[in-house]
């Protein structure tokens, strides 16, 4: 086994910095595509949600599948579900056909996501364990950090690379995976959960769907109001449906008896959704007020990113000195350390200004990472890792979309609003204030006919986002020291599965 549990680590980071970078190269690549397609920003909302949606949805269904049929076996599968996907994005001929390969991509996506801890967990034991998946967090948290970078230095090319690119790396990850990965799976499979797996991708994608839809449709709108009551009547289906199923069902209900777990997954969702929203914020804040191309937000944001993967690498190493509550909850600390700090800066301030905040934040999103993916397959039996693996990640992912679309929202509402009560937001009108928030102004500067009256729209403008940038970076640390709360009072080693050293 200590031959080939090298090549696990390394082809499952492989295929997890693909995957998770996929989630952020998109946004710098929009422009670019609307170009192409000659079609509108809400057309390409689809091309990010689709992928969303397909990511969410598939997590739980994946892992649990691992389990029975073999997560080499499975893991493989999404592999290939995944290159094909991304050279269908590469080469589409229109935003529909696009979305449609991104919603695929997602779903193979899951399947790696899902399925990765559990064969790391299989190869790994004590201490080696944790400095694995401290490397591996390592890699997640870099690839969402480099996205912005590798995004702009793809799209400067040609933006049909950021999905390109997956090809060539997948089939020679494809290729070495096939021979150096060992298969692992229950030494008594149950059958296949088919309804289980089927009511929960549809709860899933109701609530996901409503989630990152509720903004442009209207949070009380029919629409969204009738997907969120979709997803309840769906998700108490589920709940019947797995109690019935007893020892066979894809998801094992007792496990939410164990408070470790479920305070796990609440700590897991809390930071997702207010770190996640933060890299984003990050780099609007970096291209609209600083004005700084895609390629150059990708290098100011390194220390962020060589922050958060020393703190995944070390993350290892401080799980055997300290107790686990102490790590996660010390860990969103210091994301509500960095999210405060980076409110000190101002419209007029140097990009280094936002530096403190990157690196304490960091730390803290790779101390997380760290040891997120190690605690979810060590509250379970080995046998059962992909199913543990596949909730904690899908609660990660429920966690970004909510935090991305309701601080989003926030964001959107406060800096509108700012800019619309400024003296030249009335002479510009709703239309120009709702542009704002998408591009800090610029829109705004170019409608505008006379250059004096611009010159006082984009300060009304930066003004206006520095506004809504102070407001959600306060409400995303709330959120990540409600997080830190939940993991010191509810986390403790006892609840661990007794397999579990770490």
């Amino acid at each position: 086994m200590n031959r080939h549990r090298g090549w696990t680590l390394a082809l499952v980071s492989t295929a997890t910095f693909m995957l998770m970078l996929d989630l952020t190269v998109v946004y710098v690549a929009l422009a670019d595509m609307q170009e192409t397609y000659s079609s509108s920003f809400s057309a390409l909302q689809w091309v990010l949600d689709a992928y969303a949606v397909g990511l969410a949805v598939f997590l739980l269904t994946a892992g649990s599948l691992a389990d029975r049929l073999g997560r080499k076996r499975v893991f493989l599968a999404g592999l290939t579900v995944f290159i094909l996907a991304s050279l269908a994005c590469g080469l589409a001929t229109d935003v529909i056909v696009l979305s449609t390969a991104r919603a695929v991509q997602g779903i193979g996506g899951a399947v790696l996501y899902a399925v990765g801890p559990a064969l790391i967990g299989h190869e790994y034991r004590g201490k080696d364990r944790a400095v694995a998946f401290g490397l591996f967090g390592a890699v997640t948290g870099l690839a969402i950090a480099l996205g912005p970078l590798i995004g702009g230095a793809l799209t400067a090319w040609d933006w049909r690379y950021i999905f390109l690119v997956n090809v060539p790396v997948g089939i020679v990850a494809l290729a070495l995976a096939k021979l150096r990965l060992h298969e692992s799976r229950e030494t008594d499979p149950r059958p296949v959960d088919w309804w289980g797996l089927s009511t929960f991708c549809v709860a899933l994608a109701l609530l996901t769907l409503a989630v990152l839809r509720g903004e442009d449709q209207g949070w009380t709108s029919p629409i969204i109001l009738g997907l969120f009551a979709a997803f309840a009547l769906s998700l108490a289906f589920f709940v019947a449906v797995e109690r019935r199923a007893g020892d066979d069902a894809m998801l094992d209900l007792r496990l939410f008896r164990n408070r470790t777990f479920v305070a796990m997954g609440v700590a897991t969702a809390l930071c997702a959704g207010s770190f996640m929203f933060a890299i984003f914020i990050f780099t609007a804040y970096l291209q609209n007020i600083v004005v700084l191309s895609a390629w150059e937000v990708g290098v100011r944001m390194l220390p962020l990113t060589v922050s958060l993967f020393v703190a995944a690498a070390v993350s290892g190493a401080l799980a055997e000195r300290l107790p686990v509550w102490a790590v996660t909850g010390g860990a969103l600390l210091a994301i509500t350390a960095g999210l405060l700090l980076v409110t000190s800066v101002n419209a007029e301030s140097a990009w280094t200004a936002i530096l403190p905040g990157f690196i304490i934040g960091g730390a803290g999103m790779g101390l997380f990472t760290g040891r997120r993916s190690a605690l979810a397959i060590a509250m379970v039996e080995p046998a059962r890792a992909g199913m543990a693996s596949g909730i904690n990640v899908t609660f990660q992912q429920v966690g970004t979309a909510i935090g991305i679309a309701a601080l989003g929202a926030l964001f959107q509402n406060r800096v509108s609003a700012d800019f619309a009560q400024s003296t030249v937001g009335h002479v510009f009108g709703e239309e120009a204030a709702a542009s704002v928030a998408a591009d800090g102004g610029s829109r705004v500067f170019a409608a505008a006919g006379q250059p004096g009256l611009a010159a006082q729209a984009l300060d009304a403008a930066r003004s206006a986002f520095m506004v809504g940038f102070d407001v959600v970076m306060v409400v995303a640390a709330t959120v990540a020291l409600v997080g830190a709360v939940v993991a010191f009072a509810f986390i403790r080693r006892r609840d661990l599965h007794e397999t579990s050293v770490n």
